[in-house]
């Protein structure tokens, strides 16, 4: 069973993302501690990629529409088994085509000052959806995003956008 977000524990790290400390999320939030997260970008076989509508319920970006599958680093868990872990838990991905690390994020203030190790899956689905945290989901086409991202689409979370700015940036070197 998944902690509830006020038990959930976070490793602290320093700014060459080295772990320091262990710390309850909400103070890790509160305080603007340095942190870990994964965010996974799943594709299907004809480009398409997979964004999730955060729930209504959720403390940070509530409604928005975020990364396919995202979540915090655990404390003692890698980026690895941490993105293992949100594939199934947010989408019910238990197996399937592997999944590749892509680049990593440094902390800022516009990503709640975590390291954010991005990885990329393709997978057609079906998907089963966590009800407490997403209310939906959908396939959209890289042009798609890229012309919601550049007029700056508040409906897009910030990392999202942050993300996908680099991810435009890293594939087309």
């Amino acid at each position: 069973m998944k902690p509830l977000p006020h038990q959930e524990l976070l490793a602290v790290v320093d700014q060459d993302d080295n772990v320091v400390d262990t710390c309850a999320r909400h103070i890790v939030h509160a305080t603007g501690l340095m942190h870990r997260a994964v965010h996974i970008l799943v594709f299907d076989e004809s480009g398409r990629l997979f964004l999730q509508k955060r729930s209504m319920s959720k403390d940070l970006n509530p409604g928005l529409w975020d990364t396919s599958a995202a979540g915090h680093v655990d404390a003692h868990e890698d980026y690895d088994a941490s993105a293992l872990r949100e594939l199934r838990e947010e989408l019910g991905v238990e197996h399937g085509n592997p999944i590749a690390p892509m680049f990593k994020l440094p902390p800022t203030l516009e990503n709640g000052m975590e390291f954010v190790q991005v990885y990329r899956i393709t997978h057609n689905g079906p998907f089963v959806l966590a009800a407490d945290e997403i209310d939906a989901g959908g396939w959209f086409t890289p042009g798609e995003i890229d012309a919601r991202v550049q007029a700056d689409d508040l409906e897009l979370t910030p990392t999202f956008k942050l993300l996908w700015r680099h991810w435009g940036t890293a594939s087309s070197a």
